[in-house]
This record gives structure tokens, sequence and C-alpha cells, in this order.
């Protein structure tokens, strides 16, 4: 068996606010710096392209409606042409990708929470909705399904990813351990908005290690950061918007490595990029003393049922036609 030996990035930094181009532009730029230092695997943050609606925190639902529709509106189809370059750089800089979209959904108005796979050919192998939106972010995303809830084999081995908050979910958590994942990405925002004594980076940092630790497999954490720019564009309907979205251990992005432990400095708030030497041998020997996909654990006492199928929004029965060919 040929165990993977790579190097990977994640990214923190800000999108260019509601600007899917220039985004994409500034991800690609991170792309190319991330693939000359010889990485592999590049992960970039929660919804990066192009931007979070930290209006529902900040606004009231009626005030943050506009916002909404310029979300909607920055928002985009897999199959659209400005994400294209972003495939490109994938297959010219041979790296694999994992970033956050606002995609566009069928209905007017319908945005999801999703995360792109790309492989090093610059193929759309998969992508992932966001199981629940979290908190305020309800007046802004539909939920997705258990149909993406998916690992994802590549040449560098089994990739699974969480938006979030769902890396809380310890049943979605455990269907991607369950599917041979050996490497995971959670993307995040940055939330200054958390209460007071809530310590957002440090948060992070837990989620990521307690599914490092109990699947024993490598986290790569993405943590997005909040800009001059975004502060600006919302200050015209919120005049104390630094006050608001300013605070300290907002935003933590860094790898965990199978014993749970955080591998190397993670940048806390900072721009900038991270890398990591990932050996996948290392998942091996910790399993020894807890593998809860096989002896440490008792299938014969849990049962796990996970309903795959994509949501059907609605059903067309026509009887006559059923009575007629009878």
């Amino acid at each position: 068996m040929d165990f993977k030996k790579f190097k990977a990035a994640t990214v923190q930094t800000s999108p260019v606010f509601l600007n899917v181009e220039k985004t994409i532009d500034k991800a690609i730029s991170f792309i190319k710096e991330a693939s000359q230092n010889g990485a592999q695997l590049i992960a970039f943050p929660e919804v990066f392209i192009s931007g979070y609606p930290y209006w529902n925190w900040i606004m009231t639902p009626v005030q943050g409606s506009k916002w909404y529709e310029e979300l909607y509106k920055s928002s985009v189809k897999i199959t659209d042409n400005s994400l294209k370059p972003l495939f490109q750089a994938a297959k010219n800089f041979n790296c694999h990708i994992v970033i956050g979209i606002n995609e566009r959904g069928d209905s007017y108005g319908e945005i999801y929470n999703t995360n792109l796979i790309i492989d090093n050919h610059g193929n759309l192998i998969g992508k992932h909705r966001k199981l629940v939106p979290t908190w305020a972010e309800k007046l802004t995303w539909t939920s997705g399904d258990g149909s993406s809830l998916k690992v994802y084999d590549t040449e560098i081995g089994p990739i699974g990813t969480l938006a979030c908050g769902e890396n809380t979910n310890t049943l979605a958590r455990f269907t991607l351990l369950s599917q041979g994942e050996l490497i995971h990405i959670a993307n995040y925002i940055s939330l200054p908005v958390a209460p007071p004594d809530y310590n957002m980076a440090e948060a992070i940092k837990i989620r990521a290690a307690a599914h490092s630790f109990e699947g024993k497999l490598f986290t790569i954490v993405s943590c997005s950061t909040i800009s001059q720019e975004i502060k600006d564009a919302l200050r015209e309907d919120v005049p104390n918007v630094d006050e608001l979205l300013t605070r300290k251990n907002s935003a933590f992005s860094g790898f965990i490595g199978p014993n749970g432990a955080v591998i190397g400095t993670p940048l806390i708030d900072d721009d900038g990029i991270v890398y990591a030497d990932i050996d996948l041998e290392k998942c091996i020997q910790p399993k020894q003393m807890h593998d809860i996909l096989g002896h440490y654990n008792r299938f014969d006492i849990f049962d796990l049922r996970v309903n795959i199928a994509p949501t059907r929004k609605i059903t067309f029965i026509d009887n006559h036609e059923e009575f007629n060919k009878r």
C-alpha cells in the first residue's frame, strides 16, 4: 500500500467583498505562491467566493435584506464561466483545492454555503453543501442534504470537508470517517460577534483536534479574516461597525495531526499561508489504541443510518395516466 506524503497549505485571508472575479484572482495568487513553495493541497475559507453575511449579526433582518440581495447577485453556479480560471489554476499548478462559495440555487434567491473539491487536473470532483446554517446564518442559506456527505479519493489521499459549525456535528463527522477520510478540510469565517466569553480561535482548534483525535487523521483548518474593506462597506448601515467586527482571537488557521496536536505554528487573526508536511502513514499507529471504525466500536449495539438521497422538492403523480395504462 502506498502511503502518501505531501506538503499542504492553508490560507487565512479575506475575500474581495462580493466581487467574484477579483476574489478568484486573489485565490489564484495564493495558489501560485503555495504551489511554488511545494504545496499539493490548498485549503481556503468558508464562502470565500465571495463573502460572508455579517449583516445578519449586526443589522435587523429588514436592514440586512438589501445585502442579502447583493450576496445573491454575487453567488455562483458551479457551471459559471467565472469559476473556470480557478479550475484551470488547479491544473496549471498541479494543486488540489478546497474552497468555499456562495452557490446559487435553482430557486430565484436561493443560496447554499458550499465547499468545492477540485483535483490537480482541474476537475471539480465534488461539492459539499453545509447541512445546517448556524444561528443567524439561517437568514441567508438553504440547508444542504446527505448526498454531499462524501469522501473523495485523490492522488494525495481521501479528502472530506465540512464547513464551520457543522464540524461540531458528531454524526456528520463519523459519516466522513466511515468512508475512509484521512484528510479533513474544516473551513470557517472570523466571528468577532460571538458571545463575550467565547474564544472563537480556541473553539475552532478544539473542533479540529476532536475530529483528528477521534478519527486518527489530519485536519486542515482555513479561516477568513475581516478586512477594512468589508467593514467600510457596511458602515453606512452600522456606524459602529469597527467596534462590532473587531476582536482578537477570532480566526484560527493551521494543521492538526492524528494525535490531536497542532502541527507547527497556526495563524491567529493575521493574514497569510501556513504549511505542513502530511504523512498519511502517521494515521496508522494511533488506531491501535482507538479505532472507532473497527475494533474500538460495537456496531452490534450502535447503528447509524444516513439518508444520502438528494432532497426531492416535489413528486409529480399522474393517477389518470396510471389508470389508462392498465
